[in-house]
This record gives C-alpha cells, sequence and structure tokens, in this order.
C-alpha cells in the first residue's frame, strides 16, 4: 500500500502567517487560508484579502489560485508552474484543405444533379441466392479458364444491360428540351480510390462476356488505386452502377450521374426471412435502389425496370439465354 500523501504541518501554516506579519503587519491570515498557501507555496502578498481588515480567507486562496478538487498533494510554485505550462492550449483545432480538382469537380456535378434533373427512387429486394449458387459451381472452372475470378459485379452488369435493353428510356438522356436515345450501353461502374470516388466506364457493356466485364473491372480497381486511369475511361456512360454494398451499406437512395438518367444502387446481402409458398425461409437478400430522372422516365418505366433486374438475377438463365 502507499504511504498516505504528506500533509502540511502546523508549524508550516504558522510560518506562512508569520511571514504575512512580517512582511506586511496590517495584514491577517485566517489558518485555514495559511494551510492552503503552504499546500501551494503561496506567500500572503501574492494574494488579496477580502476579509474584515483585509484578512486572507480560505475563498481568496482559492479565488487566487483555483485547485482541481480531490488534489491535496503539496506541490511547490515552480513545479506547478511547469505542469501548467506543459499543458496544450486547446484541444478544438481546425484544418483547411483546398479540394483536389477531381473532387472539386465530382462536387460541381453532383449539386448540378440535384439541381437540374427530378430525382426519385423506387426500390425493391433481390434474392441472390441463385447468383451465388451459380458462382459457387462455377468459379474454380472460370477462373481456370479465363484467368480471373468470377465476382458478383459482372452479374449485375448483365442485369442492368438486361434490364437496359426492354426500357431504352433508362438509357438515354436529356439535352436542352431534347431526349438523346442511345443505341449502345456504356454502364459505369463506381469505385473506390485513394483521390476519391471514381466512375470508369465499361464500353458497349452489352457487348461484353462475362470474363471481359470481370477483367475490365479488375483493371479499373487497380489503376484506380494507383491514379492511373485515363481522363477518357472517367467520362461518358449512359447508366452507373454504385455498390455500397462492399462497404456495408444497407439502404441509400444514389444520386445521378449527369447527363445519365438513372443509376442502380447496390447495397449488403444480408440472411432475412420472407415467404416463399406460404412459408418463411431464410435468404440472401439485397435491397436495389434505382435512382431516375422524372422528368423522361415515368414510375412505370422505373419500376419495371428494377422488377427485369430482379428477374433476371433471381433466374440467371435468362442472362445466358436472353430471354
Amino acid at each position: 500500500q502507499h504511504a498516505p500523501a504528506p500533509q502540511p504541518t502546523a508549524p508550516a501554516a504558522a510560518a506562512v502567517a508569520a511571514a504575512a506579519e512580517t512582511a506586511a503587519p496590517s495584514v491577517k491570515v485566517m489558518p485555514s487560508a495559511a494551510k492552503m498557501m503552504a499546500n501551494l507555496g503561496l506567500n500572503p502578498a501574492d494574494v488579496v484579502g477580502s476579509g474584515k481588515g483585509g484578512r486572507i480567507t480560505k475563498e481568496d486562496v482559492r479565488n487566487t489560485h483555483p485547485q482541481p478538487a480531490a488534489k491535496s498533494v503539496q506541490v511547490q510554485a515552480p513545479v506547478l508552474q511547469s505542469i501548467v505550462s506543459a499543458q496544450p492550449s486547446s484541444l478544438r483545432e481546425e484544418k483547411r484543405v483546398p479540394m483536389s480538382r477531381l473532387r472539386a469537380r465530382v462536387a460541381e456535378r453532383l449539386v448540378k444533379s440535384q439541381s437540374d434533373a427530378a430525382i426519385l427512387t423506387t426500390f425493391n429486394e433481390v434474392n441472390l441466392g441463385p447468383v451465388m449458387a451459380l458462382r459457387a459451381k462455377y468459379k474454380e472452372s472460370f477462373e481456370k479458364k479465363y484467368g480471373i475470378k468470377l465476382g458478383f459485379m459482372s452479374f449485375f452488369v448483365k442485369a442492368a444491360v438486361y434490364a437496359l435493353q426492354q426500357y431504352p428510356i433508362i438509357n438515354a438522356s436529356v439535352e436542352g428540351s431534347d431526349i438523346i436515345y442511345h443505341n449502345y450501353i456504356d454502364i459505369g461502374v463506381a469505385v473506390g480510390s485513394p483521390r476519391g470516388l471514381v466512375v470508369p466506364v465499361l464500353r458497349d457493356a452489352d457487348q461484353l462476356s462475362f470474363a471481359q466485364i470481370e477483367r475490365q473491372i479488375a483493371d479499373f480497381a487497380k489503376r484506380a488505386a494507383s491514379g492511373k486511369l485515363e481522363l477518357s475511361e472517367l467520362t461518358g456512360g449512359t447508366f452507373t452502377i454504385s455498390n455500397g454494398g462492399v462497404f456495408g451499406s444497407l439502404f441509400s437512395t444514389p444520386i445521378i450521374n449527369p447527363p445519365q438518367s438513372a443509376i442502380l444502387g447496390i447495397h449488403a446481402t444480408k440472411q432475412r426471412p420472407v415467404v416463399e409458398n406460404g412459408e418463411i425461409v431464410i435468404r440472401p437478400m439485397n435491397y436495389f435502389a434505382l435512382s431516375y430522372d422524372h422528368r423522361i422516365i415515368d414510375g412505370r418505366e422505373a419500376v419495371l425496370a428494377l422488377v427485369a433486374m430482379k428477374d433476371a438475377l433471381e433466374d440467371p438463365a435468362r442472362l445466358l439465354l436472353d430471354i
């Protein structure tokens, strides 16, 4: 056990009082104040008395040198001063950093999207069990043949292409008072990078195989991490897919990347109870969100396009047989 901290003795307090009388006979120090002054290493000349006849009270000492409660260890004045000086002047700090050119450009485009488009979002839930089963069955042979892993993004891209071909207005854009229909499908894939979010574009995604999609996405991710994506790869695009699920997002309303008119948001896949044929079963479910520009896309087309993506993923044979 530690020995109790030494307490100031009566002679020490008396010495302070005596010093007060010697230095200024008219100044009186109350005993309790003398004890506190001895603790703090203060002289009577350092304290202004407010008691009767200028007497120094305990409160006067406390006001002159406030102390934290629960501190009774005797500290000499020079040591106390060094401790106080070592404390940081403030813990509330601010740092001003200018936006990078990329971040400023992204911010400008997103604000424009919010102000220029009439953005709505429709949602649906997708059972990814069939895709997961198909991937598990063929991922080893796929990687052996093509030299690239079979991920989920190629399925998502294929499902988007499947829906956009049925509902071309989702793949269109607005220019002034005109609607521009594109006879090609260029899908932007949002990728995180040290410089921020970037959206490289899969050109002619409707003509790419699963392996080609996986190779391009892997290449985008690698070069995004090293900052080697070309500007031409980040411009254009007729539709975008943003997969916040890789970061754990469960639900969101993605914002359109202008001049596009729609964007698909994919989220974290979670095991959830669902009803199938009147029975409650556990399935790997994912919430899909399709944000769209209501200026040219009606709710009917947006909902049906999202349902088409859901159908394609819940029955992947549609993607392979193009039905």
